[in-house]
């Protein structure tokens, strides 16, 4: 009695951990007891961060930063001859002419602040596609490989709060070569 109430403990105390919950449990259990019940752990951020594919999705995305920069760069140039002008040449014109070109000035910063939201917006999304491919390739690797080994269950090691793993539970290094060779090819 002891010893199955201790299981039970154990059980509930993964499921909690995992995010594992109410009839989600009993469906998790059931694979559970037909394998050996090791876990594994996966480190996507090191996978992006070394991969072949992940650098050239941060080169593609620094590339297209540079190139909003650039268009960014040049309306504020565009601003900054405003604003001097005005400085320069308000006191010289009338009321209504400088009232104008004030008016003008504020829409033009107006514009510019839409234009940086935009590119960020226009960046992120960018940045959600290149990284979503990415994560999508690795995903299958994981499982294969995964089941290849022998593993109930593979957690990412930053979203499942792992405190500890040992170097044999980490699949990291495994998905990182298998994804490489699987880009390589996919390149030829």
């Amino acid at each position: 009695m002891m010893r199955r109430t201790a299981a039970w403990w154990t059980a509930a105390g993964l499921a909690l951990v995992t995010g594992v919950g109410g009839s989600g449990w009993a469906q998790a259990q059931a694979p559970a007891t037909t394998s050996s019940g090791r876990v594994a752990i996966v480190d996507i951020q090191r996978i992006l961060a070394r991969s072949v594919a992940g650098a050239a999705a941060r080169e593609q995305l620094e590339k297209d930063k540079a190139a909003m920069q650039r268009q960014l760069d040049g309306q504020k140039t565009e601003l900054e001859k405003m604003r001097d002008e005005l400085e320069k040449k308000g006191q010289l014109l009338s009321a209504d002419a400088r009232r104008e070109k004030q008016d003008a000035m504020e829409r033009k910063v107006r514009d510019v602040r839409r234009l940086v939201d935009d590119l960020q917006a226009q960046l992120q999304k960018k940045e959600d596609a290149l990284l979503q491919k990415v994560l999508q390739d690795v995903a299958g690797l994981i499982q294969r490989l995964g089941k290849d080994r022998g593993f109930a269950v593979v957690l990412e090691r930053q979203r499942a709060g792992v405190l500890y793993n040992s170097n044999d539970a980490d699949l990291t290094d495994e998905v990182l070569k298998a994804y490489d060779d699987q880009t390589k090819k996919a390149t030829k």
